[in-house]
């Protein structure tokens, strides 16, 4: 088959085209036919069920035969073990008899090459059968409940984890791909196999991705950077997040890779000798020191090297540790002992050294880092480690399978422990799909900042984390509670971004509560996930008061009260609408999704029916006549939080006539009435509701104010000050000069009410230098005004 080679996008950097390597393999095995599948006696477990696997795997070359794979198996797994693997393969070459990928190759290569990569973990036998039968739920007609029947309840939950939604419509594909995703996530917290399965997937379909059209190899590519190998690096599987890197990098920017591995081929030629030297000299120190250890060279990988010149702005040549060294010894002390040879040997660069021993990072990983200047001025990085800790590190949670030693407290497995409940957590305050899918990206960060509670608890986040970041990783309820913090002692604001070493004590009041705009600087899943809940139950409970109140001056119109409907007809009538409660009713006409009047009539009584299409949420005006009495206004007290907005188009404020329009989903907007983008709004009467201020608002409101001064020294401070001794706050100034002698301020002011306001308009006259006042509306169309002469 003709593969389909990327085409290289523009050069970027002024270097020559260099030919872009590739990489899938080309396999040659034959499917078993049907005659040869079919038989559920062939098993593994005696000599001639291994003769009917060597012919059903015929092989024609020697890579991902399913006689291969078990082999490598049973250098591990026990025979009865194996025999299942063997087993579940039978059931997926049948279920994907005929089926082909992209590359014209029968599918069934595809589950036995994930399976092998599995097997280089240690996975067990059912995370193996998860693997070959992984497409089968979502490829073919086989179903989960059939897979639990024949290979166990645990095996099919593995397969219906790793298995997108295919069963329901979605409106987009960002929605099909973020709710596959969150199910995946979710099957991954009751089961850390799940993400190994789909990691293992992922990788070999990059691995044979030159298939794919351009357009889907970026798509993939791009998906497999920003998700996968996350993810992998999350979990501290370094030898797959390697892989999934170089070749999402070499996938999604093909050009840029092919120029940059030229690069560093080049700068290779000319350090080889520097490189060999200094691993000699490593030898030769630690030798003479009676430390056994193990040394060896080795390069930053494309991507990791391509991600630094664009995080920092910096052209190949001005990035340093491009060359590293990797010492493993055999116990912890001994990493001490071989820093303090290395500094010894080279110089230390100030701020390089990280002990990742002491205070490992989120994934698990230890080690001790160290940028030198090299031989010849080169700068180099030596990382110290034990074998343990190497064994680790390209492992993580992997590790549990493929070594004995590393049990549940290990460090990746403790890591991932606390990462996954985390991930429950934010799932729970997520709204939907899509933004759980945000939310775990910007979790899946590559570069962390390490600070303390006030009790010495190490708390890791990521780099760019604030205060609020930190009050939402030690609690919720800190979290919605914070108001300050004190960094090292010293009071410090909800914004400010942490750095690694500092001391943060949260400080918290029993009244307080998020505001929207911690979103705007909030950098961690969890603190994004738990500030919407909040807001979004507060917006619920907000619109249920508001709602209720609404229904109240309806019925009164009609002369009857809620008392007098009774809890359960409001909570009949809500079924009918397809509601769970009375309390969702109550919300939902307080979001202005459902009119108060329509459904007032309708509890009113069997002579105040409405048309039925109401009951399912229709919008539509009864044909019934008016009813003799008139709803009772609704008072606005300026407390109703998240579901009365005022319009900014006119800034209505206490003692302005007033009216209130339905902006369905979000509740209610307040305009005066006489702003032009009400229209001819009576003419459309389940459009707004009859509102008024109540006697006492409980508020400040904003208003723009326009003042016109003559030009001289501290006119905005003294205008700014009478402002202030009228008991308002300025919120936003901003100033243009108007015809060389005059400047014009436009002010936006709190006030509590029209009353206020001119008092506030009076002082200002007072000023000498002012020779105009308007209040206006955003777009200067309402004034009220006063000039001076």
């Amino acid at each position: 088959m003709q593969k389909t080679e990327a085409q290289p996008d523009p050069p970027e950097w002024g270097a020559p085209a260099v030919a872009l390597p590739t990489s899938r393999a080309l396999l040659h095995e034959r499917v078993p036919n049907q005659r040869e599948v079919a038989q559920p006696d062939d098993q593994l477990g005696s000599g001639a069920g291994r003769s009917d696997l060597e012919v059903a795997a015929a092989p024609s070359g020697p890579r991902f035969l399913i006689s291969d794979l078990l082999a490598e198996l049973e250098a591990y797994l026990p025979r009865d073990q194996v025999s299942e693997v063997y087993r579940a393969y039978l059931f997926g070459a049948e279920a994907h008899q005929g089926q082909a990928r992209q590359s014209g190759e029968p599918y069934i290569y595809h589950p036995i090459a994930v399976a092998r990569i599995l097997a280089e973990m240690r996975m067990d036998y059912q995370g193996l059968m998860a693997a070959i039968l992984h497409d089968v739920i979502e490829d073919t007609a086989t179903g989960k409940e059939q897979l639990a029947d024949r290979f166990g309840e645990a095996v099919a939950e593995l397969v219906d984890g790793v298995s997108k939604l295919t069963q329901i419509d979605f409106p987009s594909r960002a929605e099909a791909q973020a709710a596959s995703f969150r199910k995946m996530m979710l099957a991954m917290t009751r089961d850390i196999r799940v993400i190994l399965i789909k990691l293992a997937d992922r990788l070999h379909n990059m691995r044979t991705l030159d298939a794919m059209m351009p357009a889907k190899r970026r798509r993939i590519s791009r998906e497999t950077l920003e998700i996968y190998a996350p993810i992998a690096n999350r979990l501290g599987i370094n030898r797959i997040r390697v892989d999934l890197e170089e070749l999402g990098f070499r996938h999604h920017w093909p050009w840029r890779h092919a120029v940059l591995s030229h690069t560093i081929k080049a700068k290779r030629q000319g350090q080889r000798e520097m490189v060999k030297r200094v691993e000699q000299t490593l030898r030769a120190r630690l030798d003479a020191e009676g430390i056994e250890a193990e040394v060896s060279g080795r390069e930053k990988h494309l991507y990791s090297i391509y991600r630094k010149m664009r995080e920092k702005g910096r052209a190949f040549d001005e990035l340093v540790d491009v060359f590293g060294f990797r010492v493993v010894v055999d116990r912890v002390d001994t990493c001490y002992r071989v820093l303090g040879q290395v500094h010894d040997l080279y110089k230390p660069v100030p701020g390089r050294f990280k002990d990742y021993i002491a205070i490992p990072k989120s994934n698990g990983y230890q080690s001790l880092h160290t940028g030198l200047v090299g031989p010849q001025g080169v700068p180099i990085e030596i990382q110290i480690r034990t074998a343990d800790m190497h064994r680790l590190a390209e492992s993580g949670i992997a590790a549990h399978w493929m070594y004995k030693s590393a049990g549940e407290g290990s460090g990746p497995q403790a890591a991932a422990k606390d990462w996954l409940q985390g991930l429950i957590e934010v799932q729970r305050e997520s709204g939907d799909s899509q933004e759980f899918l945000e939310h775990v990206k910007v979790d899946l960060f590559p570069d962390e900042v390490y600070v303390f509670t006030p009790k010495g608890r190490i708390m890791v986040l990521p780099m760019g984390a604030t205060v609020v970041d930190f009050a939402y990783a030690i609690h919720s309820d800190v979290g919605n509670t914070c108001v300050a913090a004190r960094i090292d002692r010293r009071l410090a604001s909800l914004r400010t971004a942490l750095r690694s070493g500092q001391t943060v004590e949260i400080i918290t009041a029993p009244g307080a509560k998020p505001n929207a705009a911690w979103l705007n600087f909030v950098v961690t899943g969890k603190a994004r996930a738990s500030i919407r809940s909040y807001l979004k139950n507060l917006q619920n409970r907000e619109a249920e008061a508001l709602g209720q109140r609404m229904l109240s001056a309806e019925l009164a119109a009609l002369g009857v009260t809620l008392e007098d409907i009774g809890e359960p007809r409001i909570l009949a009538h809500a079924l009918e609408c397809g509601l769970a409660d009375s309390a969702r009713l109550f919300s939902e006409i307080g979001l202005g999704n459902r009119m108060p009047m329509l459904i007032a009539r309708r509890l009113a009584g069997p002579s105040e029916t409405v048309p039925a299409a109401e009951a399912a949420g229709a919008e539509t005006e009864p044909q019934q006549s008016e009813p003799t009495g008139r709803a009772r206004r609704l008072a606005i007290r300026g407390t109703e939080g998240m579901v009365v907005h005022f319009a900014r188009c006119c800034r209505p404020i206490p003692g302005d006539p007033i009216a209130g329009l339905f902006n369905p989903g979000k509740g209610i907007v307040i305009h005066r009435s006489e702003c032009r983008n009400l229209g001819d709004f009576h003419s459309k009467r389940d459009k707004w509701i009859d509102v008024e201020w109540s006697e006492d608002p409980q508020a400040e409101f904003p208003t723009e104010i326009r003042v016109d001064v003559g030009n001289r020294r501290g006119a905005l401070a003294t205008i700014a000050t009478a402002i202030a001794e009228q008991g308002s706050n300025i919120e936003n100034v901003h100033s243009r000069d108007k015809d060389g002698m005059t400047t014009t301020l436009d002010f936006l002011i709190n006030v509590t009410g029209r009353r206020h306001l001119a008092e506030i308009m009076r002082r200002l006259r007072q000023i000498p230098s002012v020779t105009r006042i308007i209040r206006l509306s955003n777009a200067g169309r309402l004034r009220e005004g006063i000039s001076k002469r």
